[in-house]
């Protein structure tokens, strides 16, 4: 079978969606660091739509340490199918990247990074490819800084590929490209550019001060969930489209990104394909974490004491569907402030009817890793705001119980509990007074939340059911 590519563009099934745009009229003008599968399915298809209006923002795709994907891109002429699997399936080809690149392939990122068409450099290397320490700033000690420090000409890292970038556009008096984040971490912009001031003030600090002064590095936000393409999905890519595609992804339908405003030099039109532009990336943020996250986590864990195993299936159970609902829209959209240009109740709702995909095989067990990290963020902040409010807190009880009921499970059935604090938790879990022992543990539960009479009580109230193996008498909550 032949390969996806512009010779056989015109051969595909018509009920695959085309390019828009006149492939030949595309110039550069982002360059992407990660062009793996989140990037080939979220930001890729928001810019292949604003190719059809403005062909100046073809995407450079750039890996450093791995060719795979972009010799797949290469080799498709930059074409691949992105699936959009929902209740109401579609195919689209994606034809957004101009050029791609990969390891050893210094000389030509060198001088696409120091072309004036390029507007804007993005990325999603996960936070660890940032290079950053614990403490959320560049780790100066990091093998590819201490390369970069050394070899500043033939960076190792993104960091050090945006820092020398910068530095080749104020030597030749070029304008700076924006740098845009879109890995999901919080205050992305705003740590990306320290990291980028850290690293050039080591060398050369009038380039440091430039940096901090001309260079725009918004915050922003991304969501689609994005599954894996294993060998199955480009199975029925192949089957669908009659020629094989080594690139292609999917996604759900949903995608959000939400980017703070910019000003870069006659930039491109993203809200007119859909990305929010907002000064209030942070309160997205925050929405996102407590309604998406928080329910997640509450839908895991409650669903999990009931014997089900995806997040499909525990929006399939009517009373726990009700439950959820009732967290999300009476309990925690209530504890968010407005937020600029976001209708917390149509999000709250869109997130609900995310979790009802039946084509999304998300697992509840894999949803509860972590715990300990991540309930302060999800719902522990969350019912800490409502108390202070003076709100009831009896529904948003039950999560964290469900929590605590979890690891009380594991570790009496001798189950590994993904954890970085797994030991801790099994020990306090398997005490007589378990909610007095979880309370203890400072790593999780603020001395204020729990020393707090009323959320000692909704939480040991809630705790009971789980002990008793009765969860569904919580429901009706």
């Amino acid at each position: 079978m032949t390969s996806l590519s512009r010779a056989t563009l015109a051969s595909l099934p018509q009920a695959i969606a085309r390019p828009g745009h006149d492939l030949n009229a595309v110039s550069t003008g982002i360059v992407h660091f990660g062009p793996g599968a989140f990037h080939r399915a979220h930001q890729a298809a928001y810019i292949d739509r604003l190719l059809d209006r403005d062909p100046r923002w073809g995407i450079a795709a750039v890996s450093l340490r791995s060719a795979g994907t972009v010799d797949a891109l290469k080799a498709q002429d930059g074409l691949y199918t992105l699936a959009v699997i929902d209740r109401a399936r579609s195919k689209r080809v994606i034809a957004a990247h101009s050029d791609a690149i990969g390891p050893g392939e210094g000389a030509k990122l060198r001088a696409l990074l120091a072309d004036p068409q390029v507007r804007i450099v993005t990325s999603t290397v996960t936070e660890k490819g940032y290079c950053l320490g614990g403490d959320g700033s560049l780790d100066l000690a990091h093998p590819d800084i201490v390369h970069d420090l050394v070899r500043p000409v033939e960076p190792a890292s993104v960091i050090g590929w945006i820092v020398s970038g910068l530095s080749d556009r104020r030597d030749a008096g070029v304008a700076s490209f924006a740098v845009l984040c879109c890995d999901n971490m919080t205050g992305n912009g705003g740590k990306l550019r320290a990291a980028c001031v850290a690293l050039a003030r080591e060398y050369d600090a009038g380039l440091a001060d430039w940096i901090e002064a001309a260079v725009a590095f918004p915050d922003s936000m991304v969501d689609s969930i994005t599954p894996a393409s294993d060998a199955a999905f480009l199975g029925h890519v192949a089957h669908d489209i009659g020629v094989t595609d080594a690139a292609a992804v999917q996604r759900e339908g949903f995608a959000q990104w939400v980017v703070e405003r910019f000003d870069v030099a006659d930039g491109p039109d993203l809200a007119l394909v859909g990305v929010t532009l907002t000064s209030d990336v942070r309160g997205y943020e925050q929405a996102k974490l407590r309604i998406l996250n928080g329910a997640h986590s509450a839908l895991a864990y409650i669903g999990l004491a009931l014997g089900l195993e995806t997040v499909f299936e525990a929006m399939s159970d009517p009373a726990l569907e009700g439950f959820i609902s009732r967290l999300v829209h009476s309990d925690i959209a209530l504890s968010l402030k407005p937020v600029e240009g976001l209708d917390i109740s149509a999000y709250a709702d869109a997130v609900l009817d995310r979790f009802r995909n039946p084509e999304i095989r998300h697992l509840l067990s894999q949803i509860a890793w972590d715990g300990s990290q991540k309930l302060p963020y999800r719902l522990l902040d969350t019912i800490q705001d409502q108390l202070d409010t003076g709100r009831g807190i009896d529904r948003l009880a039950v999560p964290v119980a469900a929590w605590i009921g979890f690891v009380r499970r594991k570790a009496e059935a001798g189950e590994t509990i993904t954890d970085p604090l797994a030991e801790v938790l099994a020990k306090a879990a398997t005490g007589s007074d378990v909610a007095t022992a979880m309370l203890a543990l400072r790593q999780v539960f603020p001395e204020r939340l729990a020393t707090d009479p009323r959320f000692r009580h909704a939480l040991t109230e809630a705790l009971l059911p789980f002990l008793d193996g009765d969860p569904e008498s919580l429901l009706s909550r």
